[in-house]
């Protein structure tokens, strides 16, 4: 087989399948043939994100593919990494099926597998690549020491390149005569990084006149200098300095979980408290997230000039949630991911509820749960890293460009999978936990990781994933890509339609309420206290809000009296009746602003009030009052004052005010969720991908034309069927797996019939794959001029 583009097309679909399910990058879009699907698999990005999936084993396999001396064998593979025969064997099956080592005979690694990984086993490249760049005379210096004479004949760089490596072939003595000093500074290149910084590198220096150790390295070749402050540890030097191994500690195994220290005995017992845990987070998080998108949907804070939410806003919101602050930055942060918040410009905005938001109101627990954790388990924002500072000193605030962080989901993932693969009923050791993953994901390590592990533990308790640091059996489904809605239903408290309202203005809930009594209740109550149970307190304020809202005194005396377990008492009723008589009595304005009434004596009453003085109001008639201060500030002074005024529109009419009332679409400049490429694909799309690729290849060979006359069109006009029709006649094709011919309108409204294999629809687009174009293909549904079924199903 010449090339790796050869070796991908002698490969059969199901080898096609299983390296676009491993690398499901590699379908967006989907190529064009197999040598597009080639060229783009070679790619840096490509590679490095296929790198970055392997774990520590398969990694070090790859190194050693590299390091070897060429041709490499599976025995000889074995030698090298300490393993036994069986699991090389195995982990290169995984590696052809990755599409990073190719080759039935010798191996050989996938192009661009080399530029990622640039210093393979932590070696650096051999003494005569790694000495090419000295020039003819510093070579000839170094072969002169080494050798204590000069050598013969004419001084060729390939010659003197070749002589330099078979005298650093054993350099025992070398590094023995260096000294230890010297010695200890190689070992700390030895297991890689190989490269070190030092100052004036290329500084020239012999045996004799060497003064450090590095001088007396660099004079006798142990170490080479790549420019004037890098240098380089040869290959070979490393390797002696190993005693010939290529890495230490290699398992093909992962490291045990082992259990907490001190932690709780296995039992049925035990796996209930922790689901039961779970669920109770879980159900605390929803009700949390919205209260507070309850809250900046009446009064949003502002988005800062440099993006992000203000510390102020942020402790306001921990403080209105009774949570730390990270914790408040947690949530505003999940919210933002679901696409339930975003901010409602690029300049001068707030930060609002989305439209989302309210139909994410009209779902139930389980599946509002849903939607938060997905967001939190997709977005590529560490909310951990809310108030701290950046390298440059800079206040790095919540919500803003600043919490991004690449591999965030990854690690997510990756911690949950890890702890879901642990015995039931074991709290996996912190520390276990860390170095199971470093093992599972070894390119993407350093204290940045170990952050981002140490942030999901913390978080996945708040969000209720896990209870007592073991995973809940609801958040496994949502790993595995089930639906965790059913499991999590059954251990959250059904929601309640009645309260207990008592003599002393309160009403005790005695779990969940449905979503429009809490709506309701919480508009026209404010929260006391909140547990097991949730206790309101009715106030004149709260009232005063819910009427300001629109609702009557009859509205909510009704509503009370619907959802009361018991007759509601006297002195709630005479409340409510006492805040409706007085509200509205008053309204405000704006002139700046104005004030009237019905009644003259109580505009008497208010200018001869000392408290009015600072409102600078001057009486326009015996029922005006005019001031130069905005409405707001004027309803909120007479609302200290004791009184009950409403806002009125320039037209007369009272001005209501709605929780609701402020929602924000996001910017085109600004995405509601941000998420990274998905680590799976659907497998209808992987079938069609690969049969596109096929049609592609051979087109490409035979020409397009002969692709285009197989898809076999019926003759006559394209199709026509109503829209609705053309819907459901697609979505049937997605089930029975059968093809269909289109009428399609292009850009330019012409007609063109189209065979096509639909693979899903959704969101306006029909997916599939176009026979008659031999390419995966997306459709926007309104162009689709009409459907028409073909006897004949796909195959």
């Amino acid at each position: 087989m010449e090339t790796y583009a050869d070796w991908l097309r002698a490969r059969g679909d199901d080898d096609l399948r299983a390296l676009l399910s491993a690398r499901p990058e590699l379908l967006a879009p989907v190529p064009a043939d197999l040598t597009a699907l080639a060229a783009r698999a070679a790619t840096p990005a490509a590679i490095s994100r296929a790198l970055d999936r392997l774990d520590r084993f398969h990694l070090a396999l790859l190194e050693a593919l590299l390091v070897l001396p060429a041709p490499v064998e599976a025995g000889a593979l074995a030698a090298a990494l300490e393993a036994a025969p069986d699991e090389v064997e195995a982990a290169l099956g995984t590696l052809r099926r990755h599409g990073l080592v190719w080759g039935e005979g010798p191996l050989a690694t996938a192009p661009g597998v080399r530029q990622g990984l640039p210093h393979p086993a932590g070696l650096g490249p051999p003494v005569q690549e790694v000495f090419a760049g000295y020039p003819a005379e510093r070579l000839g210096a170094l072969v002169t020491d080494l050798e204590g004479a000069a050598p013969r004949g004419f001084a060729d760089s390939h010659r003197l390149l070749r002589r330099l490596a078979e005298l650093l072939a054993d350099p025992g003595a070398l590094i023995e005569d260096a000294g230890p000093d010297a010695r200890a500074a190689l070992e700390q290149l030895m297991w890689g990084p190989p490269v070190g910084r030092v100052a004036d590198a290329r500084r020239p220096v012999r045996i004799g006149t060497a003064t450090t150790p590095i001088e007396a390295l660099l004079a006798r070749g142990l170490l080479a200098a790549e420019d004037d402050r890098t240098v380089t540890l040869p290959r070979e030097i490393a390797l002696h300095l190993r005693g010939g191994r290529l890495f230490q500690d290699l398992s093909a195994t992962p490291p045990p979980l082992g259990p907490a220290p001190g932690g709780p005995q296995p039992g049925p017992r035990r796996e209930d408290m922790v689901v039961r845990a779970a669920a109770g987070e879980a159900f605390n998080a929803v009700r949390l997230t919205e209260e507070l998108l309850e809250r900046w949907g009446l009064d949003p804070p502002p988005v800062l000039r440099s993006g992000g939410l203000a510390v102020r806003d942020l402790r306001a919101a921990a403080t209105l949630l009774d949570v730390p602050e990270w914790k408040a930055a947690l949530l505003a942060e999940v919210a933002y991911a679901a696409g339930l918040l975003t901010r409602s410009g690029d300049l001068d905005g707030e930060w609002l509820p989305t439209p989302a938001y309210d139909l994410w109101l009209m779902r139930d627990t389980p599946g509002r749960w849903t939607e938060l954790a997905r967001g939190w388990l997709k977005s590529d924002r560490a909310a951990g890293l809310a108030g701290e500072r950046d390298d440059r000193d800079r206040l790095i605030n919540a919500l803003s460009e600043a919490m991004v962080r690449g591999s965030a989901p990854s690690v997510r993932r990756t911690t949950l999978e890890v702890l879901a693969g642990a015995d039931r009923g074991v709290v996996v050791d912190a520390d276990a936990l860390r170095v199971r993953v470093a093992w599972l994901r070894p390119r993407r390590g350093g204290p940045t990781r170990d952050r981002l592990l140490g942030w999901t533990l913390r978080e996945a308790a708040v969000l209720g994933l896990t209870g007592f640091g073991e995973l809940a059996p609801f958040a496994r489904d949502l790993l595995n890509g089930d639906d965790p809605e059913p499991v999590l239903e059954k251990y959250l408290p059904a929601p309640v339609d009645k309260i207990v309202i008592q003599a002393d203005l309160t009403a005790i809930a005695p779990g969940p309420l449905v979503t429009e009594l809490a709506r309701e209740l919480a508009l026209a109550a404010d929260v006391e206290s909140t547990g097991g149970a949730t206790v309101y307190r009715f106030t004149a304020e709260s009232l005063r809000r819910a009427l300001d809202a629109g609702r009557t005194a009859a509205d909510v005396t009704g509503l009370l009296t619907r959802h009361s377990a018991t007759p509601l008492p006297q002195p709630l009723t005479y409340l409510i009746d006492d805040v409706a008589r007085r509200h509205g009595h008053l309204r405000v304005g704006s002139l700046s602003s104005y004030v009237r009434t019905d009644s003259p004596a109580t505009l008497d009453e208010i200018l001869a009030d000392r408290r009015s003085d600072p409102l600078r109001l001057h009486r326009l008639a015996p029922t005006v009052l005019a001031s130069s201060l905005h409405r707001a500030e004027l309803l909120d002074a007479f609302r200290a004052m004791g009184l009950a005024p409403v806002a009125e529109s320039p037209g007369g009419g009272v001005i209501v005010t709605r929780p609701d009332a402020q929602r924000s679409d996001p910017p085109p400049t600004a995405e509601i969720v941000r998420v990274r490429p998905g680590e799976t694909a659907d497998d209808t799309m992987i079938s069609a991908a690969v049969r596109a690729l096929r049609a592609g290849d051979e087109a490409s060979r035979h020409g397009a034309e002969q692709a285009r006359l197989r898809a076999d069109a019926p003759a006559g006009d394209p199709p026509r069927s109503p829209a609705m029709a053309t819907i459901e006649r697609l979505r049937a094709a997605v089930e029975r797996g059968g093809r269909v011919w289109i009428g399609y309108l292009d850009q330019q409204g012409q007609a063109s019939s189209r065979i096509v294999e639909p693979v899903r629809v959704e969101g306006g687009f029909l997916t599939g794959f176009d026979a008659t174009r031999a390419a995966v293909h997306r459709f926007a549904l309104h162009r689709i001029t009409g459907v028409s079924e073909l006897d004949d199903p796909a195959t």
